[in-house]
């Protein structure tokens, strides 16, 4: 059978195709969502955990407009969170961007804190830079979460 040099180079590049494709199907990124309900009378809870690569956690908690979220993680320095507001109806928003946090280390705790602007079901998600989840790194983390 004799292949010319196109048909060559379509087979090649159908076949690059696919197996770009398979690999993309094989290496969805696991989230897990937790929801997170305090304890009656307090107003934080710690939640201890593990991620690895690109897998990551996702906390859910019910707050109201007005108060403050303070963060506290320790455990691996490459555990990071990001904090993302409900839609206008208060249900989790997965399209929302990232509140922005201020940021306090120390004593090898890192604090992030929030003045929640919404009504709703904020997820706070726990996950890797890309530099360290593509080495395929597991990071243990603990990580308290009070709103008052």
């Amino acid at each position: 059978m004799h292949f010319s040099p196109a048909r060559f180079a379509r087979i090649a590049v159908l076949s690059l195709a696919l197996a770009t494709a398979a690999g993309a199907v094989g290496a969805a990124d696991k989230v897990v969502t937790v929801p997170v309900k305090f304890a009656k009378g307090t107003t934080g809870v710690t939640v201890k955990g593990a991620i690895k690569g690109y897998d990551s956690v996702e906390y859910l908690v019910v707050a109201r407009a007005g108060q403050t979220l303070r963060l506290t993680i320790s455990g691996s320095t490459n555990a990071n969170v990001n904090v993302f507001p409900p839609r206008a109806n208060g249900t989790p928003d997965p399209d929302a961007d990232g509140l922005e946090l201020s940021s306090d280390y120390q004593n090898g705790r890192s604090s992030e804190r929030a003045v929640l602007p919404a009504n709703g079901t904020y997820r706070i998600q726990v996950y890797q830079f890309r530099a360290i989840a593509r080495r395929g790194t597991v990071s243990k983390f603990s990580l308290k979460i009070d709103i008052r």
